[in-house]
């Protein structure tokens, strides 16, 4: 369901596929994100998207007005994971919050994998 603002000039309707390309890249914006992945239905097998479609590995949803996030993300090898997860919450919270004017409620961090950057 999207997400709908209401003011004295009408409505503004926010689509759950823009706030989620926000939040993707917001993601990607983040130190030790290597990048975003999607889930294969195929034993659980991961994909690496490139930034351009890093909201393939997001899944929001929207009840009035508040939103949940689901992030899916590899980190970079040496990081300490609690640290980067931390920073892609705040990030993407701040975000959207700024971006929309809507309210995040929360923002879970799956962690798939772990990669070592060339």
């Amino acid at each position: 369901m999207p997400g709908k603002l209401t003011n004295q000039y009408g409505t503004t309707i926010i689509d759950d596929h823009v706030l989620a390309s926000i939040a993707g890249l917001s993601a990607m914006e983040c130190y030790g994100v290597v990048g975003m992945v999607t889930r294969s239905s195929a034993g659980g097998l991961v994909e690496l998207l490139r930034r351009e479609q890093s909201s393939k590995g997001v899944k929001v949803q929207t009840n009035d007005n508040v939103i949940s996030i689901d992030l899916y993300v590899i980190v970079e090898f040496g990081t300490r994971i609690s640290v980067v997860a931390n920073n892609i919450v705040e990030k993407v919270k701040y975000s959207i919050e700024n971006l929309t004017g809507m309210t995040v409620n929360k923002v879970n961090v799956n962690v798939q994998g772990v990669r070592v950057q060339k």
